[in-house]
């Protein structure tokens, strides 16, 4: 059974059971679109510590195909957290925003995001249950340009708390941004209508259009099943996890407080759940040679990166598990580890070979 097809399972399981304000199935689309900056590529490049050409240069772009630069491939979270956070706001109050954890991330890639590009975002609730003491939640976001054609189809996971206890929402609230947390009766506007149509499940086939392959992309007769990505060991300190909440716009203390991290019983601050996952997609990309000829990244988040003050070391390693020679594509198991256990569950890449 895919991810997909287990959060369907979950949310026709979970559709009598008391949910967050909103019923299962609800679609949410965000009031506004996000024009992706060129330096916002650069600086989301910067913070997930993915130097591959396309994302820094424009020459490369052009030299790969895309006409500029393109964004890393988990770039849209970026936005994607912006109209989760106003759904949120707008409909499903009583969650405070700094006390959500994130537990998994299935994205399937219709076409790479390109400078100038105006995303479109559509999240609908995919499952809820409560369980552990949390509302464990699953989001499925539908990105689109311009032109309503689709960029990327995204599942996400996560678990959330109300009725989080004072002493640590005073805290929270004491060393998040200000303006962060929406005010007033602004935020609970009635939601913007949804798109004519539903699109759900002409999107949830396998077939995605094909675009051209760049002469950059590893060659398939290159690729068997048990072929290594050459291993990288990547260092993350309390500075990287402070770029990357402002870079992203995730404002979860745990991952830059101390005071914070250890009220919610945490020796330290733990690293994004979204770095570690960009991360893995970088060491994906450099091995591929062309972050376009990624088709679907998954990945399940088993246990957290604690950032001390003298750092701390994620090593990432990859096999080939599957290949496919009328797709031309293969199968990549991804394997992230730090401090000796896996941070990764079961993670994935199907990439498409020249």
């Amino acid at each position: 059974m895919s991810a997909d097809d287990t959060a369907v399972s979950e949310s026709r399981e979970s559709r009598s059971a008391p949910g967050p304000g909103v019923p299962v199935g609800y679609r949410y689309r965000a009031r506004d679109h996000y024009v992706v900056g060129r330096e916002k590529i650069r600086e989301f490049a910067r913070a997930v510590q993915d130097h591959h050409p396309v994302h820094w240069s424009e020459d490369a772009g052009a030299e790969y195909g895309y006409g500029g630069l393109i964004a890393p491939l988990t770039f849209f979270s970026v936005p994607g957290f912006l109209a989760q956070s106003e759904m949120f706001a707008s409909v499903m109050t009583g969650y405070d925003l700094s006390q959500i954890m994130q537990t998994d991330q299935v994205v399937r890639y219709y076409r790479p995001i390109r400078h100038t590009d105006a995303l479109y975002f559509e999240v609908r609730l995919e499952s809820f249950r409560r369980a552990f003491g949390g509302d464990l939640m699953g989001f499925r976001t539908l990105v689109t340009d311009r032109h309503d054609e689709p960029v990327l189809v995204s599942h996400t996971g996560i678990v959330g708390r109300t009725g989080v206890e004072s002493n640590l929402a005073d805290i929270g609230a004491g060393v998040l941004m200000h303006g962060f947390r929406p005010g007033g009766n602004e935020s609970a506007r009635p939601a913007p209508p949804p798109v004519t149509g539903d699109r759900w499940e002409e999107l949830a086939v396998d077939a995605i259009p094909s675009a051209p392959l760049s002469r950059y992309t590893r060659a398939f007769e290159t690729v068997a099943v048990g072929t290594e990505l050459a291993p990288r060991t990547v260092r993350l300190t309390a500075g990287d996890l402070v770029n990357y909440a402002g870079v992203s716009g995730d404002p979860n203390p745990i991952h830059w407080s101390g005071e914070v991290a250890g009220l919610a019983e945490l020796a330290s601050p733990v690293a994004h759940g979204m770095l570690t996952i960009g991360i893995g997609a970088g060491f994906v990309t450099s091995w591929l040679g062309d972050p376009g000829g990624v088709r679907e990244y998954a990945v399940r988040l088993t246990s957290p990166v604690h950032v001390t003050q003298e750092g701390a070391e994620v090593e990432y390693s990859g096999r080939v598990k599957t290949v496919d020679p009328v797709q031309r594509t293969a199968t990549v198991a991804l394997t992230a580890r730090h401090g000796g256990r896996r941070i990764f569950g079961r993670a994935t890449a199907v990439v498409r070979l020249r």
